[in-house]
C-alpha cells in the first residue's frame, strides 16, 4: 500500500505522496479483456480494498484497510462484513498513523489471516473462523513496523508476513506462536529518506521460494526456501515496476501480474524480468493494490488511495497467450 496520511475518523484526506510519483503514465492497449467493476465502496467510510483472497465458489475476501473490516464480495457485488478489527485509539502506526488491515490469506477449511498494523501491541497477524466472527490475534509483531502482504504455505505450516518499514519477511506458525525474522536485507528495505517509506510489500509462496514486491525500488525479488526451510540469498527478478504493491502468479510458471497502485496499471511481468502493460485506468482501474488469478479471471481491488474516487473490486480474463 502507497504511503498515506492519517484519516480522520472516516474521512479520507488528500494523498499528497510522491515516493510513487514516478509511477508510469497509463498508456498502451489492454490486454485482458471483459473487465467489469463487481462492486463499489464508500472511500469516506476507509473501505479501501487492499488485499484479495478468493473462496471456491468464486466469491473474494476484501481487507477494507482504512475500515479494519474483512469482508466477503460476490459475483453479484453482494458485500457482507466477516470480521472488524478491534478499534485502537491513538493508533500510532508507521506512516499511515492509523490503524489498518491489509494482508490476507485463506486456509484450505476457509480460514482466514490478516495482518493489521497498529502502532502497538495489537500489530500482527489475526486469524477469523470460518464464515466470519470475532478476530483472534495469533502472533505479534513489532509495533514499529509496518507488516503489510501475508502468505501461507500450508505445506510447511508457516505464514509470511512482508514488513514495508523494517525491510523483513516474518515467519509465524500457522497455529500461532512467536513470529522470527526470516529474511531481511537491502533488496527487503524501503528506499533512503525522504522519498522512501515503504520497502517489502507483498508476498507470496510459489515454486519452493517466498517471492516479494519492493514497492519504493520497484523490484521483485524471490527468496529460496532452503531445506532446513531457512532463507536463502535473494534474488531480484525483475526492476522499473515503480510502485508495485501485491502480484499474483497465472499459473505453475513464473508469470506474474502485478498492481502498479499510483499509476493505476496492471502489469504482465514475466519470467525474463520483462513486463508490459495489459490493464490501465481505462479500464475501471483506480489504483489497484493487490491481484489474485483463478481459472484465467482476475480479480483486482481497487483502493483508490491516490484518485479518492470509486474504490472497487473488478474482475477481467486473460487469454490463454498471456501463459499459465
Amino acid at each position: 500500500m502507497p504511503r498515506l496520511p492519517r484519516m480522520a475518523g472516516a474521512a479520507a484526506a488528500a494523498v499528497t505522496l510522491s515516493v510513487l510519483a514516478s509511477a508510469p503514465a497509463s498508456g498502451g492497449e489492454s490486454e485482458l479483456s471483459q473487465a467489469r467493476v463487481v462492486a463499489r465502496f464508500d472511500f469516506g467510510a476507509g473501505r479501501t480494498p487492499e488485499s484479495v483472497a478468493l473462496e471456491r465458489d468464486g466469491s473474494a475476501d476484501l481487507t477494507f484497510a482504512f475500515a479494519r473490516q474483512v469482508a466477503n464480495v460476490t459475483g453479484s457485488g453482494r458485500t457482507r462484513v466477516l470480521a472488524t478489527l478491534p478499534a485502537v485509539r491513538n493508533a500510532k502506526t508507521p506512516v499511515v498513523q492509523s490503524a489498518v488491515v491489509l494482508g490476507i490469506a485463506r486456509a484450505h477449511d476457509g480460514t482466514l489471516y490478516v495482518t493489521y498494523a497498529t502502532g502497538t501491541g495489537k500489530t500482527g497477524v489475526w486469524r477469523i473462523g470460518p464464515g466470519g466472527g470475532a478476530p483472534k490475534q495469533i502472533a505479534k509483531l513489532p509495533a514499529n513496523g509496518l507488516p503489510n502482504g501475508l502468505a501461507l504455505d500450508e505445506h510447511r505450516g508457516v505464514l509470511y508476513a512482508a514488513d514495508s518499514v523494517l525491510g523483513t519477511v516474518w515467519r509465524v506458525p500457522q497455529e500461532g506462536g512467536t513470529a522470527t525474522a526470516w529474511a531481511r536485507g537491502s533488496a527487503l528495505a524501503p528506499a533512503p529518506a525522504p522519498s522512501g517509506g515503504l520497502g517489502a510489500d507483498g508476498v507470496k509462496v510459489h515454486g519452493h521460494a517466498v517471492w516479494v514486491s519492493n514497492g519504493d525500488r520497484g523490484t521483485l525479488l524471490r527468496i529460496p526456501v532452503r531445506p532446513d526451510d531457512t532463507a536463502g540469498a535473494i534474488e531480484t527478478r525483475a526492476t522499473g515496476l515503480h510502485g508495485i504493491d501485491d502480484f499474483a502468479f497465472t499459473g505453475r510458471g513464473h508469470t506474474v501480474l502485478a498492481a502498479l497502485t499510483a499509476g493505476s496499471q496492471i502489469v504482465l511481468v514475466r519470467p525474463n524480468g520483462s513486463h508490459s502493460v495489459v490493464l490501465t485506468r481505462r479500464d475501471g482501474l483506480s489504483n489497484p493494490t493487490s491481484v489474485a488469478v483463478r481459472d484465467r479471471n482476475v480479480y483486482i481491488p481497487n483502493a483508490a488511495y491516490f484518485t479518492m474516487r470509486d474504490p472497487n473490486l473488478l474482475v477481467a480474463r486473460f487469454p490463454l497467450r498471456l501463459g499459465l
